[in-house]
């Protein structure tokens, strides 16, 4: 038995759901989102709750059953309240500035990297080191994130490069001289 999946969705006032077939359409103050649900898997609104559920017992079907509950659960919310992921870059020189649809970093590399902004994604840069991914789309803020730390991941053992806020770095001691 799903646990997850046997959880009802809240749905504020602010968002609005349909639900047509397969196809689950989320709107808020945040953005609009769309899903298509798997056809083992049926949602239905109910009152102010989504209603996830199953149709067989099968191992599939009940990895399915939370899966796509969270999923829907993560885009009512986003379409509400949003997502935000917060990334700090460490090092000398290093620093960070946006321009249009374009975010222009400066990691120590010979060439300046620029990364183009999707559409529904809001970056802000401050203080040239600290930069703020909002979305409404979990994934994609994500995935975002990722796409940025992955230019400069922090190295081990001067902890420079481009980490997630309050990520910890293990950091390694370097070479010492040996005498003989």
């Amino acid at each position: 038995m799903s646990r997850i999946g046997n959880k009802l969705i809240l749905v504020p006032d602010q968002a609005k759901v349909s639900v047509s077939g397969q196809q689950v359409k989320i709107e808020g103050p945040k953005g609009k989102l769309e899903f298509a649900v798997h056809p083992r898997i049926g949602v239905a609104l109910t009152d102010n709750h989504l209603v996830v559920t199953r149709g067989g017992e099968s191992r599939q079907d009940r990895s399915l059953h939370g899966m796509t509950r969270s999923i829907l659960h993560s885009l009512v919310v986003g379409s509400v309240s949003g997502f935000q992921k917060r990334l700090e870059i460490h090092g000398v020189g290093f620093k960070a500035a946006v321009q249009g649809q374009q975010l222009n970093l400066s990691l120590g590399y010979s060439h300046p990297i620029s990364y183009p902004i999707p559409a529904d994604i809001k970056i802000t840069v401050a203080d040239a080191t600290q930069i703020l991914i909002e979305g409404a789309d979990k994934h994609k803020v994500g995935q975002v994130a990722a796409d940025i730390r992955a230019y400069y991941p922090p190295e081990p053992y001067k902890g420079k490069g481009v980490r997630f806020a309050g990520e910890n770095i293990r950091r390694k001691e370097g070479k010492t001289a040996q005498s003989k």
